[in-house]
């Protein structure tokens, strides 16, 4: 029997472009469509988190003091520090997740976060290297990055301009995708139902405080 959250989740996307044109051709609106689109049709609450509306990190959300950050930044701080789950779409630049997608993050502290990653790249390998290395900055920020990742090799011959499954190409079926990124989606939604309930009896933060003053907190003695 398949598993299904008890109730739709609220789903953090963040996406991972800010290019508007090519070449190449630009792919993220029609991943980033196709993710969204799938997310909802499994019953959940999706808020897309945009980096082209994050200006080069100078100053974090935590460094304000509370209440005084900018309304922007507060507004995603409350977007991220109220969902269930979240899902990163990067695109693979030089081997690497997106410098835009890792700005985004930057701008919050670790006790904010947990991610599941998935990536996307216009070449042969899909952005694996891409996700591998995004892991580690995850799990940095304390999230507990799933097994299955999505990867999406030619994402440019996947999908169209409104983020569906190209089906006039012999080699593509929606089917076979939507099985694919199904698995992904299965193992957030227990991870995210599985910490949703149990934030409801344990705080996590009793026994592994925040860091509320310096980096040198987590130092040994």
């Amino acid at each position: 029997m398949a598993y299904s959250i008890a109730s739709g989740a609220r789903i953090a996307l963040l996406t991972g472009s800010t290019r508007t044109s090519g070449p190449p051709t630009v792919l993220h609106p029609r991943v980033n469509a196709y993710i969204h689109q799938s997310l909802e049709q499994r019953g959940h609450t999706v808020t897309r988190i945009d980096p082209s509306d994050f200006a080069l990190l100078k100053k974090p959300h935590f460094a304000y003091p509370p209440g005084k950050a900018p309304a922007k930044l507060q507004e995603v701080h409350s977007i991220l520090q109220s969902a269930d789950g979240y899902v990163c779409v990067t695109p693979e630049y030089n081997h690497s997740p997106s410098p835009a997608l890792l700005n985004v993050l930057n701008h919050f502290g670790s006790s904010t976060f947990s991610f599941k990653p998935m990536t996307y790249s216009a070449g042969q390998w899909g952005g694996t290297r891409a996700g591998v290395a995004l892991r580690t900055t995850l799990s940095e920020l304390g999230c507990l990055p799933v097994s299955a990742m999505i990867h999406i090799p030619k994402a440019q011959e996947v999908f169209d301009r409104e983020g569906n499954v190209d089906a006039s190409r012999e080699d593509n079926d929606p089917e076979r995708w939507q099985t694919y990124c199904g698995r992904c989606f299965a193992q957030l939604e227990w991870w995210a139902d599985a910490a949703r309930r149990h934030r409801e009896v344990a705080d996590p933060f009793d026994e592994s405080p925040a860091f509320a003053n310096s980096p040198d907190q987590r130092n040994a003695p």
